[in-house]
């Protein structure tokens, strides 16, 4: 059994002895002691790091009853690659069962690379009814607060409710932000990249082991894959048109946003546009 910890810790140099124990209890070992124990056998052969035990608190947050009810979105901050390639990973979480939806190595941060990205994930597991993502570009304006981004538009056209974090307030997208660390902690730290193609490959590898491998403290050490479940709104393969009431007023907007309404010239969001 001893031999079986140091081996887990080893292929794993992030998990304490929760995550090893409850690893080691879902693959079938009969007689797994206790994660005391396991921290001790850890401590033994010299395995833990004082930094380690300082990353070691719970990490508590209100959550969502069901999958899907909420995702969080963010990009994980850029780095460079050997060949001096950009990269910032593209991450989106779900609230209740901490499944890793999306992990991807992207370049660019633009709207584009955003709907290329939630395009894969709606197609592999449905619509979410809302998405909680930060106040910067280009989830957000931050130059023109209130106003709605060309994405804005496109996830309300889905049926998609799209909500802010407070600003200067990133912890209201806590749950990312702490899959932020993990990764950090688990996948980049001190290491080098190759290209871009290297940072997926490394990437698709870890989420296979956080979703369905890694015990995760925040939900009693389940695995996030054991507690999600798709969507059953599926996406669709052509985008809705939005619907108006019998009583609503229905006005054309100008490219720079600018509209008409009983004589009085009034700007928009240019992604209001049509």
């Amino acid at each position: 059994m001893e031999q079986e910890v140091v081996r887990l810790r080893q292929a794993h140099p992030r998990w304490g002895g929760r995550k090893i124990r409850r690893r080691l209890q879902d693959l079938g070992f009969e007689a797994v002691p206790q994660a005391s124990t396991v921290t001790d056998i850890l401590h033994r052969h010299n395995l833990i790091l004082p930094a380690d035990s300082a990353m070691s608190q719970p990490w508590k947050r209100f959550e969502h009853e069901q999958p899907n009810v909420l995702w969080q979105m963010d990009f994980k901050g850029h780095f460079e690659t050997l060949e001096k390639e950009r990269c910032s990973p593209l991450t989106v979480l779900d609230d209740h069962s901490r499944f890793s939806i999306l992990l991807r190595a992207c370049g660019p941060t633009d709207t584009a690379t955003v709907q290329t990205g939630l395009r894969e994930a709606f197609g592999h597991y449905g619509l979410p009814l809302r998405i909680n993502t930060d106040n910067g570009s280009p989830w957000g304006a931050p130059g023109s607060p209130g106003q709605l981004t060309e994405l804005a538009v496109w996830l309300i056209r889905l049926g998609i409710r799209i909500s802010y974090s407070r600003p200067y307030h990133p912890q209201t997208n806590g749950k990312d932000e702490r899959f932020h660390r993990t990764l950090k902690a688990e996948v980049l730290n001190g290491r080098s990249f190759a290209t871009q193609q290297h940072v997926q490959q490394e990437l698709d590898r870890w989420r296979t082991v956080y979703n369905c491998e890694r015990p995760h403290e925040a939900i009693g050490m389940d695995t996030p894959i054991s507690r999600y479940r798709p969507s059953p709104r599926a996406y669709p393969s052509i985008l809705p048109e939005p619907e108006y009431g019998p009583d609503d007023v229905v006005l054309r907007v100008k490219a720079n946003g600018q509209l008409r309404f009983e004589g009085q010239h009034l700007r928009v969001s240019k992604a209001l546009y049509g």
